[in-house]
């Protein structure tokens, strides 16, 4: 797999994957807290599924 996310916005999703779950587990929101994982395993590796698809890509580009 290609990466297709960069810096910035693996930042944001693992950040924002952390905050999702981190409030479920705290039970301020609901079960669907866990849709955290998803922006984190994205931020994570790096490569989104609907990025590659619609043939976006956030990385810099590599001369």
């Amino acid at each position: 797999m290609k990466q297709n996310v960069g810096g910035i916005d693996r930042i944001l999703r693992i950040v924002l994957g952390l905050v999702l779950i981190g409030l479920t587990l705290t039970d301020t929101i609901g079960v669907w807290g866990w849709l955290g994982v998803v922006p984190l395993a994205t931020g994570a590796t790096g490569w989104c599924p609907p990025y590659a698809i619609f043939g976006w890509n956030t990385c810099s580009m590599k001369k």
